[in-house]
């Protein structure tokens, strides 16, 4: 029984890394395609630098993720908390709309802002009006990862901060916030990973000469992705790998070295 748990979560990790690891291979390909392994060589890393529009790209990709998490976790947060204090029943129609979309595929949500922009024709199609489409669809997931914490703190803790005599804005900052970190820490990386991964809403927002790396990739496609693509995957694999591990070590429970 043991000997098959191990093989199910062996093949289970198999098929999940197995492509990843095949991807990075190719990366240090010598030749132009995937046909064939013909050496070993840094030659696609070298030209991943050179290619301007992998780099344009790659540089507008965390622009837009990291100015869209930050704007949608501080509307999420201040929305969720504008939640939590309505009564119940208000709460639970706002989480039905708040849910829809979560829930819509991503190609929906994407066209509805195309057309939205298309419609008011304020903003003309471009960085802003994917910021914007970013930011909107970011908003609802860090509103679910925020009020699972406003609902798990004491209710009395903000009176209790005001009866010592603190006033409202340093009880929120001092009280509230801190017991909310972890809720928002979660719900900015969640926003800043959707939307380095998101491909449908960045297609219909972009409007013409902006391109993510999503829409980059998706181009190549139509000749072929070459293998300086690979280098980039293998590049990002490597930072996102190194950071999860860096987080594990520095929030590893500490052992005390002398015990009483």
């Amino acid at each position: 029984m043991k000997a098959l748990k191990k093989l199910y979560i062996g093949l289970i990790l198999f098929f999940l890394y197995a492509p990843i690891v095949t991807l990075v291979f190719y990366s240090f390909n010598a030749g132009r395609n995937r046909s064939k392994f013909t050496g070993f060589s840094f030659i696609h890393y070298a030209e991943l630098f050179e290619k301007r529009e992998v780099m344009d790209a790659l540089y507008n990709t965390m622009i837009i993720a990291v100015v869209s998490a930050l704007v949608a976790t501080l509307a999420g947060t201040v929305t969720a908390i504008g939640m939590h204090a309505m009564r119940k029943r208000g709460r639970g129609f706002m989480m039905g709309l708040i849910n829809i979309p979560i829930m819509n595929p991503d190609i929906v949500t994407g066209i509805s802002l195309m057309l939205l922009f298309q419609a008011i024709r304020i903003i003309p199609s471009g960085m802003a009006t994917l910021l914007l489409a970013h930011i909107a669809f970011n908003i609802p997931y860090v509103i679910t990862t925020v009020l699972p914490k406003l609902k798990q703190m004491n209710p009395h803790l903000y009176e209790a901060a005001l009866d010592l005599g603190a006033s409202p804005a340093y009880a929120f900052w001092h009280v509230v916030i801190p017991e909310l970190l972890p809720g928002i820490t979660s719900g900015f990386l969640l926003a800043l990973t959707l939307s380095i991964d998101d491909f449908a809403v960045s297609f219909f927002t972009k409007g013409n000469g902006i391109e993510t790396l999503s829409t980059l990739i998706y181009a190549s496609t139509k000749q072929g992705v070459k293998l300086h693509i690979n280098a980039l995957s293998a590049l990002m694999f490597v930072t996102i790998l190194g950071l999860l591990l860096i987080v594990n070590i520095l929030t590893r429970p500490k052992k005390h070295a002398d015990k009483n």
